[in-house]
């Protein structure tokens, strides 16, 4: 009885935490938030695709290790090299496919897809490892609780985190390079992809080091302080993102006024603040300001990135720029 309740309580603890924490940071995207079918498509992604993948891969290669390792060589082989080199590009896959939406516009863009990748990855790997725990209850009620409660928590804010942490660095590098030419993708989409990994591997080997490394501390406790400060450089760097972002929009919107009178120059500041657009009204009765601030917003990200694409995908880039040029005059004349 009590590991049937845990089971549907590992239910609940591996996928409700991982929908609150990207909801926060799907928020924190103010300025241009995401669709919310896209970033749950990704989500999925994780929590399915990447998954499934991961285990077929890391069964496969640990199956072979063993064969040729041995298993005790390979069971510590297998989650500081092989997990990384796996379950990594399962997760990022996905941020190719994303990037190619008309919703991809920059490195925020890029953070919340590979953080819903991320979480999602989480989700499903918890509720393997929390109904793997429950499984003690059935034969010890006293320590199986223990074990399941210590297996929540360390999991919850730390593995699936870890996750969310090391595809949203590469997310970030796929929007770095988005619209830029094919040679700077190829030269720096394996550098994000490598940094993704290597983060993976460290938390593994500090993992599985510690117990066979003779350490003046626990390496786990090493860890798990590592990552802490790992994970509030990565929020401070998604912040200054965002304040680049926001740089961005101030700029080209500026130039917008200027060279084309699409929009008055008054409104600048309040569709650069995600508190104006949300608590106070800027425009005339008649418009949908909702409607007009994502226009405005889209076109001038359109216009940072005509400016630094290249050939065809300039070409096409433009267009879309004349439409929301289009677009935003409607509104405003409505």
């Amino acid at each position: 009885m009590l590991y049937a309740l845990l089971l549907v309580a590992s239910a609940f603890a591996a996928v409700l935490p991982m929908v609150a924490f990207l909801s926060v940071v799907w928020w924190l995207d103010r300025y241009d938030r995401e669709p919310i079918w896209l970033v749950a498509l990704t989500f999925l992604w994780g929590g399915l695709i990447a998954t499934l993948v991961s285990l077929v891969g890391n069964t496969s290669a640990h199956l072979v290790l063993t064969a040729v390792l041995g298993a005790q060589l390979a069971g510590q082989v297998t989650p500081v090299v092989v997990a990384p080199l796996v379950e990594e590009p399962a997760k990022a896959l996905v941020l190719f496919l994303t990037s190619r939406s008309r919703h991809f516009d920059n490195m925020t863009d890029g953070f919340v897809y590979g953080a819903a990748a991320g979480f999602g990855f989480g989700m499903t790997e918890n509720f393997l490892y929390f109904s793997t725990a429950a499984q003690t209850a059935a034969y010890d009620p006293l320590q199986g609780m223990i074990a399941w409660g210590g297996t929540v928590l360390a999991r919850t804010f730390y593995s699936a985190v870890m996750h969310a942490t090391t595809t949203a660095c590469f997310g970030a590098v796929v929007g770095l390079v988005r619209f830029r030419p094919g040679w700077a993708q190829a030269l720096v989409l394996p550098f994000g992809l490598a940094l993704s990994m290597g983060l993976h591997a460290l938390w593994n080997g500090l993992l599985t080091a510690d117990g066979l490394i003779a350490a003046p501390v626990s390496l786990t406790a090493l860890n798990f302080a590592l990552f802490t400060g790992i994970f509030a450089g990565m929020f401070v760097l998604f912040q200054v993102v965002l304040l680049w972002e926001r740089a961005i929009l101030r700029r080209e919107l500026r130039a917008e006024v200027i060279e084309h009178g699409t929009l008055p120059e008054s409104h600048i500041e309040p569709l650069t603040s995600w508190r104006q657009r949300a608590f106070s009204t800027f425009v005339a009765g008649a418009v949908d300001q909702a409607a007009y601030g994502k226009a405005a917003v889209t076109l001038a990200l359109r216009r940072h990135q005509v400016r630094i694409a290249k050939g065809r995908r300039k070409t096409l880039l433009q267009v879309d720029l004349d439409r929301l040029r289009r677009e935003v005059r409607s509104l405003l004349g409505a």
